[in-house]
């Protein structure tokens, strides 16, 4: 099973008006989490989550994806960034192929961050551009230009990284012609991969606040379909293929990190509020019924995950009210007929870094993952793909009319599938990628 790490940076200078991450703009949180000691108390988790998997016979592959992500990573000296990356290589290992990608917001780098970053061991870097239309940056309390955007990419270009840019369209008014410029932008900038995300509007964020009240508008489904339909064409014409539902690139150059998650790999999440996802079959196959023992009876959901016997309960102020254990003395957990497990890490730094000081494995809570969730998510994930659903791996349970029907709706095409007389592999359509929860949901009545 391919095993990668995300390692969530929570830090930024200031806070985007549409932004629903877990972020923050103070330097210092208290215990420890602050911007100067961020990467040693990350290194910290990472030891204590290595320590809580060999506690409990999860045994991992050298990892082959490694994505800093946040929040705004290069908020840190490139230093740090690579000690980090430098602990993983020491914990996990990591395959001399491996993918090290970490974004960045263009005000935050320079050619010598960027060098710094290649010398570390960094392969690519994914630019936080978001639009090419000063209005619409404004809108979006972006401060960035094109310009630095520009002078980021040619220094990763100079130092041999592979680069992408982020994309957002559908902010509030943002016209046609607007979004055209975006995509025309970035094509010209001759970066080989581009991600494209619908905004979304937490109601909690200023933006929300100021649609809520009137104050700018809210976003069309219909706008933001034609503005996919915009993009999608023009990145094609360009020599840039969609490979899943929101993310463009050349062949050869898709983010191998991102493609990692919709196969359903594992994943070790470091960090606060960064999650984490393990399967349990194969080799691990045994493990839901011995290594990880079930605490909870028939109750697959349990959210004691054996990180600490105390480690989702917390007081006011975010702190655990029970003394720690030594990571994995506990039993976690998940019923016997778990399949997987995930997992998320304490999202304010400050009771992130408790924890961790406490010897703790900072997680917030898990659950364990059914058969039934199993092959929910398998679906979900696979017919965002390019490369397509297999239909043999729900044959017996999902009908080939079922598949039939939705091609006949134009939502999916269906090729012969790679075993002569097993299956189909089914992609979704340009028409099917807007409508892919329709798509998903008249599958799920199968399940």
């Amino acid at each position: 099973m391919t095993f990668e790490v995300y390692i969530h940076v929570p830090f930024c200078m200031r806070r985007c008006g549409y932004c629903d991450f877990n972020t923050y703009t103070a330097r210092d949180l208290g215990e420890g989490a602050s911007r100067g000691n961020y990467a040693r108390m990350a290194v910290r988790e990472m030891e204590l989550v290595r320590a809580w998997q060999a506690a409990h016979d999860i045994r991992e592959q050298k990892t082959a994806t490694v994505f800093f992500g946040g929040g705004t990573p290069t908020i840190l000296p490139a230093a740090d960034l690579v000690a980090m990356l430098d602990a993983v290589r020491r914990i996990w290992g990591i395959e001399p192929d491996a993918e090290i990608t970490t974004e960045a917001n263009p005000d935050t780098v320079d050619a010598d961050y960027i060098k710094r970053l290649a010398d570390g061991g960094f392969t690519r870097i994914s630019f936080g551009m978001q639009s090419a239309v000063p209005h619409v940056l404004a809108t979006l309390d972006r401060r960035h230009t094109p310009a630095n955007v520009e002078a980021g990419l040619r220094a990763a270009d100079a130092c041999g990284l592979r680069s992408s840019v982020d994309l957002i369209y559908g902010a509030p008014g943002e016209s046609l012609e607007d979004w055209r410029t975006s995509v025309r932008t970035a094509i010209d900038l001759g970066v080989n991969h581009v991600s494209a995300y619908a905004l979304t509007i937490a109601p909690h964020t200023k933006m929300g606040r100021m649609i809520a009240a009137g104050d700018l508008p809210q976003p069309s489904d219909d706008d933001e379909a034609a503005k996919y339909e915009i993009a999608d064409e023009a990145f094609a014409d360009a020599g840039l293929h969609w490979y899943e539902i929101s993310n463009w690139a050349r062949p050869g150059y898709e983010s191998r990190h991102n493609l990692g998650y919709w196969r359903n790999v594992d994943w070790a999440g470091i960090g606060p509020g960064a999650h984490s996802h393990y399967r349990l079959d194969g080799e691990a196959a045994g493990v839901a019924s011995s290594s990880l023992e079930s605490g909870a009876g028939d109750n697959p959901k349990s959210k004691d995950c054996g990180a600490d016997d105390a480690v989702a309960r917390h007081d006011d102020a975010g702190f655990r009210k029970t003394a720690a254990t030594a990571p994995g003395t506990s039993s976690i957990s998940v019923a016997t007929g778990s399949v997987g497990l995930r997992a998320w890490d304490i999202a304010h730094p400050r009771a992130w870094a408790h924890a961790i000081n406490a010897g703790t494995v900072p997680w917030g809570g898990c659950e364990g993952i059914t058969a039934q969730e199993d092959r929910e998510e398998t679906l979900m994930l696979g017919l965002r793909l390019r490369e397509g659903f297999d239909t043999s791996r729900f044959a017996g349970i999902i009908p080939d009319e079922a598949w039939v029907s939705l091609q006949s709706e134009g939502l999916i095409t269906l090729a012969p599938g790679s075993r002569a007389g097993q299956g189909c592999i089914a992609v979704p359509t340009l028409r099917g990628r807007l409508l892919n929860d329709i798509i998903i949901e008249h599958l799920f009545d199968y399940l």
